[in-house]
């Protein structure tokens, strides 16, 4: 008998087996019955002419689209095929969504976009400045556009000083690349602007995609004029902004990078008039600062050389003191070497006598100190024992050739040289024959 089975848990079953069976896909359909929960997660229902399907997608997924689906629109989604458990339903837990179309679309640009840069075609060192003050500018867009008007005032507003000429062109549709390319082949023919503003309103990508186009897009880089693209809104990016020489946020964001501001410049201007009024009042205050210095400085040349003569008779009375001070200096200088001198010489008379006392005194103590007699003895001991006394006594030193003294004639041979010291003098002799 096969287990019997309560709701909640044969909808988890049937949950389990769905999600297992069904992954996440791509489903096409159109919306219907859109809800927007406090929460900030989206219901709806996707269907097409035979069937529909409930769809619910969470705020931790559509936080990241940057458009707001309605009622009727046609879409993608990519989401998992579920069982709402609770009551049973059948639904998708949406992932990521788009509009219909949009995948081959956004598939194709991400392919012409590598292809164009790899070409180098977005390279920072290829974009061109924009000229400061610009006395002409162009304005590429659809006569009925509602971003003209934007961009026409803030243009008055900003600059008014630059001739504004606009060159129409389709902006939507299969026939907007020709247009905006002829439009851009007759700016630069004319050579009547500085710059160029390439605008449009925002859209879906559909509708920008002319702004896609690749011989376009090649136009726009080959123009040798600078151009600003001002297409979509902020968040819409299409691959002329990439291309251009500037891209803007919205097309009044261009007619803004476009231009200087009007009212900053003249405050600019204003500065700069300032500082250089102060600049001239300095340099004024300066020059009549110098000029009353110099005026000061001017004397008569009489008056100089009264002044000179003064000078002059100053230095010659310092010159003459100078020379007495230092002859009584030196005079000075020679009666103190004089004193000196004198205080410094020996007197020989008086210094005699004393040194005869001095000398009959070290006499007297030396004659009887014993060291005296004891250096006396010991003198005369050393007197016996130097071998020169015994050689005076006519005693001799025999030595042979290396020097040794010969004590015993026996180890002698006959013809043998020997060395004679005698107390003055020495000889050499040879042994005759030994006895």
């Amino acid at each position: 008998m096969s287990p019997i089975l309560s709701v909640s848990e044969l909808n988890r079953l049937a949950r389990l087996a769905l999600e297992k069976a069904l992954p996440s896909c791509w489903v096409a359909g159109e919306i219907s019955n859109l809800s927007r929960a406090s929460s900030g997660h989206w219901y709806f229902t996707l269907k097409d002419a035979q069937a529909g399907v409930r769809c619910a997608m969470f705020r931790n997924r559509n936080q990241f689209i940057d458009w707001q689906p309605r009622e009727g629109d046609r879409v993608e989604v990519r989401a998992q095929p579920t069982l709402y458990e609770a009551r049973g339903d059948y639904q998708l837990i949406v992932e990521a969504m788009r509009r219909a179309g949009a995948g081959a679309l956004f598939e194709a640009f991400i392919k012409l976009k590598a292809k164009l840069e790899q070409e180098g075609l977005f390279a920072p060192e290829r974009k061109r400045a924009l000229p400061p003050y610009p006395r002409g500018i162009g304005v590429i867009t659809s006569p009925q556009a509602a971003a003209l008007r934007d961009v026409l005032t803030t243009l008055k507003r900003r600059w008014p000083a630059a001739a504004v000429v606009l060159y129409p062109a389709p902006v939507q549709g299969a026939e907007a690349p020709a247009g905006l390319r002829a439009a851009l082949a007759q700016a630069a023919s004319r050579k009547e602007c500085d710059v160029l503003l390439l605008v449009r309103g925002g859209g879906s990508l559909e509708d920008l995609w002319a702004f896609n186009d690749e011989e376009l897009v090649r136009a726009i880089a080959a123009s040798p004029i600078p151009v600003v693209c001002g297409v979509g809104h902020e968040t819409d990016f299409t691959i002329a902004d990439f291309v251009a020489d500037l891209r803007a946020p919205t097309p009044t964001g261009a007619a803004q990078l476009a231009t200087p501001e009007r009212e900053e410049l003249a405050q600019h201007l204003g500065h700069l008039n300032q500082r250089q009024i102060q600049a001239r009042r300095h340099h004024l205050d300066t020059l009549a600062q110098r000029l009353d210095s110099l005026s000061r400085r001017l004397r008569h040349p009489a008056q100089h050389l009264a002044a000179q003569r003064q000078h002059l008779d100053h230095l010659a009375n310092r010159l003459r003191l100078a020379r007495i001070t230092q002859r009584e200096r030196a005079g000075l200088r020679l009666t103190r070497l004089r004193e000196r001198l004198a205080a410094g010489k020996p007197n020989p008379d008086a210094l005699r006598e004393p040194l005869a006392r001095l000398q009959t005194a070290l006499a007297r103590a030396w004659a009887s100190h014993p060291a005296r007699l004891r250096l006396a003895a010991l003198t005369a001991h050393l007197g016996h024992l130097n071998p020169q006394a015994v050689l005076e006594r006519g005693y001799s030193i025999t030595r042979d050739t290396r020097g040794r003294v010969v004590r015993d004639g026996a180890g002698l041979a006959e013809g043998e040289r020997l060395d004679l010291t005698f107390a003055v003098g020495g000889a050499s002799v040879r042994v005759a024959h030994e006895r």
